[in-house]
């Protein structure tokens, strides 16, 4: 039995479900496989979050789909604190049910349609494609410095980029915004890997020096997955241009799109508190220290990479042949062309496994 409109949505392929035979493969080493093509976190939720969820779990009621004030709240306080971003009002904050949902859907609920195009990164993410081909616009890649052409009705930016790790400057970001509004684009940024800057500070599209303090056009989403450990719990926020989040809103309130009321309190002990901010950031850190040099002795060269959870790698030849090769070892990566044309010659290595997966990571790749 066919759905009805089936056959005119065309969605490619899920990536990681080619990625099947390596990982038996991986799973056939004798110490078993680590695991570093996904970036789930590992490590565990702050208890100050868990007791959080646990403070309202008995409530009975729906939760509202513009979130609590005292969250939209939280979310004003800590993207100032955190990134410099000021001037925006707790009404144009709105809970997500995680980031990825956000962006799956931001075409559809934009009204986006097949007359559209969406520009994004020229290495992204997939599900920026996918939100696209949901909406039926047409999707094309760009490189940060190049300017959309006219049509072009969304523009995403990703800094710090997955999969490339590459922050872009605030003077380039601005030269998108400028760009975008003189063709009438909206501006989406996909900042959930804004904490995690290594060899560069990554800024928001909203910051001052990047928006010119005027946000209309304007779209940032947040992930609390990567810098909280809630990928479990589905946080994750958008805010800027207050008008567009209003639409957003009247939109997912008729759909129903509404963040749980725990994970809602989850997300203000979240916001409000740096600590666990701080430490998760640290792991990280020590992770991509000790991994980056193994890779290199193994043969791939680590580039760009200034942030993010991610080491993009090439060892100058196809990516499979890599992903094959480590596979052999144990290790489990992800093959550079799900993220476009231009990754078929790098592979990404993710930060995320715990501290002794990388240790053996690290042992297998210097032995070999």
């Amino acid at each position: 039995m066919s759905l009805p409109g089936a056959a005119r949505l065309v969605l490619p392929d899920f990536p990681w479900d080619s990625l099947e035979g390596a990982a038996r493969r991986a799973g056939e080493h004798p110490g078993g496989v680590v695991d570093l093509s996904v970036g789930t976190p590992v490590d565990p939720v702050p208890d100050v979050l868990r007791d959080a969820l646990q403070s309202v779990s008995a409530l009975p009621g729906y939760p509202a789909a513009h979130g609590t004030r005292e969250l939209r709240q939280a979310a004003v306080a800590a993207l100032a604190r955190r990134y410099g971003v000021t001037g925006v009002p707790a009404e144009a904050v709105l809970p997500t049910v995680g980031s990825k949902e956000l962006v799956a859907w931001l075409p559809t609920l934009l009204g986006l349609g097949p007359r559209d195009v969406v520009a994004l990164p020229e290495l992204a993410y997939p599900t920026y494609e996918v939100g696209a081909r949901l909406a039926g616009a047409t999707a094309v890649r760009l490189a940060d410095d190049e300017p959309a052409a006219r049509g072009t009705r969304l523009r995403w930016l990703n800094s710090p980029r997955n999969p490339t790790g590459d922050v872009a400057s605030a003077a380039v970001l601005a030269g998108a915004v400028r760009q975008a509004r003189e063709i009438g684009a909206v501006v989406a940024s996909d900042e959930c890997y804004l904490s995690l800057g290594w060899e560069a500070q990554p800024v928001s599209v909203l910051h001052q020096r990047v928006s010119g303090g005027d946000h209309s056009g304007l779209l940032a989403v947040h992930s609390l997955s990567k810098s909280s450990n809630l990928a479990g719990y589905r946080a994750g926020f958008v805010t800027g241009d207050p008008e567009l989040v209003a639409a957003l809103l009247a939109v997912r309130k008729h759909a129903g799109m509404m963040v749980a009321r725990p994970v809602q309190q989850a997300m203000v002990a979240a916001l409000s508190d740096d600590t666990h901010v701080a430490r998760q950031r640290d792991r990280y850190a020590r992770r991509r220290a000790l991994l980056a040099p193994a890779l290199e002795r193994a043969g791939l060269r680590v580039q760009r990479s200034q942030g993010g959870l991610f080491l993009w790698c090439t060892a100058g030849e196809p990516c499979w042949d890599t992903v094959t090769r480590l596979a052999e070892l144990g290790v489990l990566v992800a093959p550079g062309e799900f993220y476009g044309p231009t990754g078929a010659r790098h592979v990404r290595v993710a930060l995320t496994a715990t501290d002794r997966c990388i240790a053996e990571a690290i042992h297998r790749l210097v032995s070999a």
